[in-house]
């Protein structure tokens, strides 16, 4: 989209080797779950600190608090088999993304 240069992209999921310019994956705890990223809308602005490491959404706090209360979670995409189970108790990637429980 010619904005490779300008802009950063965050994601709580994987990226290709396709991507280029300041690119940060892997963010947790994942939207999926509720997690912070799940607030992120288009249009707002981010704050990356590379040298603490953190990432802040820049709104105020009654709006942080207003999504949060608005926000309704997807199911998970696979329900039943094997993929069912890890989409039900799968940890988060910081946390080795490993099965914590079982049906």
């Amino acid at each position: 989209m010619g904005m490779g240069d300008s802009v950063a992209m965050i994601t709580d999921g994987r990226f290709s080797g396709a991507t280029r310019g300041f690119c940060i994956g892997h963010i947790t705890p994942e939207a999926q779950v509720g997690g912070p990223i799940a607030l992120v809308r288009d249009g707002d602005l981010l704050e990356i600190n590379l040298e603490t490491r953190e990432i802040n959404l820049r709104i105020s706090p009654e709006e942080w608090r207003n999504r949060g209360e608005t926000l309704r979670l997807p199911p998970p995409p696979v329900d039943k088999g094997f993929l069912g189970l890890y989409c039900r108790h799968v940890g988060q990637a910081d946390k080795g993304a490993v099965l914590q429980g079982g049906d």
